[in-house]
Order: structure tokens, then sequence, then C-alpha cells
């Protein structure tokens, strides 16, 4: 993912109008992951969005590629809940934090095979937003066991 310079994104200004897209985008966001509706979560983001997993290094980019992150992701985790704890929205894109629980029935890049059993932990994840295509440019996810 190409990233504007910090100037340009430190003096970004926020309006109502602009808060209350990038709102309404993450809402649309969430709701189609909830709905385990990948068509609906690929339609939040830019054609050259990137996800990436930071401690790990993992990388999926371009629509096909969020495609592949989310159906691999729902896969091992057929049960996945994102429990939100904290948001913050301006006009660089969303940052969450979240509670995130699930069933681990699926193997899912370099994690343990699958056990079957619950597991909780934390995530923190930033949307860059993108100004001119108004959508988000993906996910960079941090995970925090």
């Amino acid at each position: 993912m190409t990233e504007p310079r910090i100037s340009e994104l430190h003096n970004r200004k926020i309006t109502p109008e602009l808060h209350h897209e990038i709102r309404r985008l993450w809402q649309i966001h969430s709701i189609a992951e909830d709905k385990r509706d990948v068509p609906g979560l690929i339609s939040t983001l830019t054609d050259d969005c990137v996800y990436e997993l930071v401690q790990t290094g993992n990388r999926w980019v371009g629509h096909e590629g969020a495609r592949q992150f989310y159906t691999e992701m729902l896969a091992a985790f057929p049960d996945v809940h994102f429990e939100l704890q904290n948001i913050v929205i301006g006009p660089q894109g969303v940052f969450e934090e979240a509670h995130v629980n699930g069933t681990h029935q699926g193997k899912w890049l370099n994690f343990p095979p699958p056990s079957g059993k619950k597991i909780e932990f934390d995530v923190l994840i930033l949307f860059p937003w993108d100004m001119e295509k108004r959508k988000f440019k993906g996910e960079r996810v941090w995970f925090l066991l």
C-alpha cells in the first residue's frame, strides 16, 4: 500500500460530512463481516487494498487478496465474533480495538493445527481511508495475545 506522507495525513481536515461518510462505510463493513457477507466487505475496499497482519508479515493485496483473507479466516473460525471495545474515526480512517472470540475449526496461516477449542484475544485494526476513492485501503491488524 502506498502510504501518503505523514504531513498529508496530519493535515487532512475533518468535516461532519466526511466523519459521517467514513463512519457509515465502517458500519457497512462491520455488518457485512457479522453476516459473513464477503462481497459486502469487498464493496467497502479500494481495488488495490492491502490486508496485513503486522506481527507475522502476512499480506493480501487487492480485492482477490481480501477475498482470500476473509474466506480462509472465516473457514478457520466460522463463529468468530468481534466485540468492539474502542473506536476512533477521523479523516485518516478508522482505528478500532476489539475483543475476538471464536472456535478454531480450520487451518489458518501458521497457527497451530485446529483444536476445536474456543479462542479469545484482542486486536487493534487500522482501516486507512482513501480520500480520492472514498473507501478503505485495507486493514492493518495487530493481535494482542
